[in-house]
């Protein structure tokens, strides 16, 4: 990890910016730079998390929409309601499912990379209120308890909903 660490280091920083000496009585421009692009980056994470959320609210109202019009025309229509349609509903929905399961893999492992970023930002910061406070002092410690990762939770949708679509389409194949 800590050769990833390094390189990651040297990819963030640049070393042609001018860090110069600030004249006497003022700010260093180089930290007034970084604080804004610190809040920028933390910023732009935020939205990347509500953007994930809203993905999932996407994917759950697909599924529960799915899950209704399947259910009230098998039991509106049962004569006319054959194995094939099942079959092939519940195939189109499992189909789905792996796609919200790799969406939502893709965002963890994107916010995985945005907050070992804002970590680095953090290091040339006075505090390191996300990477050595909230993750390292509070939440890994285990002083709340053990963590349960939101990621882990909302993967688990789509898996309990493909479940459900791979036992609808094994019965429509046993019938």
């Amino acid at each position: 990890m800590s050769d990833a660490l390094d390189e990651l280091r040297s990819a963030v920083w640049n070393p042609s910016f001018p860090f110069a000496s600030p004249p006497a009585g003022s700010q260093d421009i180089g930290s007034q730079f970084l604080f804004e692009q610190y809040k920028l980056y933390v910023e732009m994470t935020d939205r990347m998390s509500a953007r994930r959320a809203l993905t999932n609210s996407f994917f759950l109202t697909i599924n529960l929409a799915a899950l209704g019009a399947v259910g009230s025309l098998a039991a509106k229509h049962p004569r006319d309601w054959s194995a094939f349609v099942t079959t092939i509903s519940a195939l189109a929905l499992i189909a789905e499912c792996f796609v919200w399961f790799y969406t939502l893999r893709s965002y963890r492992q994107l916010s995985n990379a945005k907050y070992t970023v804002i970590g680095v930002l953090e290091e040339k910061l006075p505090s390191r209120p996300y990477s050595k406070g909230e993750w390292g002092a509070y939440i890994r410690s285990g002083k709340q308890g053990k963590y349960f990762r939101l990621t882990t939770a909302e993967q688990m949708m789509p898996l309990i909903f493909g479940i459900g679509y791979l036992a609808m389409f094994l019965y429509s194949l046993l019938k």
